[in-house]
């Protein structure tokens, strides 16, 4: 995985979580919330197996091997700011994972990005980093025919993370902007993270409890 900066003057959280868990975790992200504006070590992780081709659903493929995940980034404030933008490439589709917090499952239908089905079921431009307190965005990005995301902060600084598309084809998408009042959130947590993965990890019937 291939990271470059625009600007290094200001530092940011950054996180690689372990790999091998079938879904993103809530604990994982839970964990990674907590966690305070600090650089952390970047590293490669991926679990044992290999990526394959899979069964579609919805326009976005569910393999049945194991889950490959690259390394996550998390971007928290001060450094992500309304406005910033996330830039992808033609071609992306993302399908909005629902109920993320209780029962995480596959929404009905993908959409062309930058248009992603928000928790409160409104249709927002992902692109734009929101005000605080704007809904939770958790989804899946597919259709990846090359694997990069550049995002650009207001304070000129751009962040551009390469892979290869041609292993991990899907990026995970999680937003939470201080719209979600429950514990431990208590609408004070604003943060994005993006990670690459080998297949999509959700199904009609996943649930985490």
């Amino acid at each position: 995985m291939n990271i470059t900066r625009g600007n290094r003057n200001r530092p940011e959280a950054e996180r690689a979580d372990g790999a091998g868990r079938r879904t993103p975790g809530r604990r994982s992200v839970l964990g990674g919330l907590a966690a305070i504006p600090v650089l952390y070590g970047l590293g490669e992780s991926a679990a044992p197996g290999s990526a394959a081709a899979a069964a579609q659903r919805d326009s976005v493929p569910a393999a049945t091997d194991d889950l490959v995940r690259g390394q996550e980034r998390r971007y928290l404030a001060p450094l992500l700011a309304p406005g910033a933008r996330l830039v992808l490439p033609a071609g992306v589709k993302a399908v909005p994972i629902r109920d993320y917090y209780h029962r995480p499952r596959l929404g009905p239908a993908a959409s062309a990005w930058p248009h992603v089905r928000a928790a409160d079921g409104t249709t927002v431009d992902a692109s734009v980093i929101p005000d605080h307190g704007a809904p939770t965005r958790v989804a899946v990005l597919t259709g990846f025919t090359q694997g990069w995301y550049q995002l650009s902060h207001t304070n000129g600084r751009t962040d551009r993370v390469a892979w290869d598309a041609g292993k991990l084809p899907f990026l995970w998408l999680y937003g939470e902007f201080g719209a979600t009042s429950g514990w431990p959130f208590n609408n004070r947590f604003y943060t994005l993270a993006l990670q690459p993965m080998s297949r999509n990890p959700y199904a009609t019937s996943t649930s985490i409890r």
